[in-house]
């Protein structure tokens, strides 16, 4: 997609969890051991996860249960403090793989395999903040989500 578009570091693997603490930490937030699982959950996922895909696999791997509503809190810090997006769509998460990096992301998802990917264009968003202020409304931000085919799909 043309536009502006501007550099940052993609984070993964121990790289990845030390942002996210750090940035998590920064914003005035406890790194604690479940906020960490939920986020390695997340992040193990190449595909948007729900709530209750990162419950179930954190029940099964710690051998007691893990309430759908704990990960939905933790998620909804996460989403708050830019270490995952939302897609609202699906209901479901992504990891943002580059923590310390606020801006909006413009969402492609695949209607066949579900695979979601972003791409950041600070000129569309940006627009779209703009008509948001001159229609009267405060705090925008721009939930951008384009659905269709991914190349491997397609092909």
């Amino acid at each position: 997609m043309a536009g502006h578009h501007h550099a940052h570091k993609e984070h993964e693997g121990a790289d990845l969890i030390a942002a996210a603490r750090s940035t998590l930490t920064d914003s005035g937030e406890q790194w604690t051991g479940m906020r960490q699982s939920v986020f390695e959950e997340l992040a193990r996922h190449d595909k948007p996860a729900s709530a209750y895909d990162i419950a179930d696999n954190l029940s099964q791997s710690r051998g007691k249960r893990v309430a759908p509503n704990s990960v939905y809190r933790i998620l909804d810090l996460f989403v708050r403090t830019n270490l995952a997006n939302r897609i609202e769509s699906a209901n479901a998460y992504l990891v943002n793989t580059h923590p310390g990096c606020r801006h909006d992301c413009i969402f492609l998802i695949c209607d066949d395999c579900g695979k979601a990917t972003h791409v950041d264009d600070d000129r569309v968003t940006g627009a779209l903040r703009e008509a948001g202020k001159d229609a009267g409304f405060t705090d925008v931000r721009p939930v951008i989500e384009l659905r269709g085919l991914c190349d491997d799909c397609a092909a």
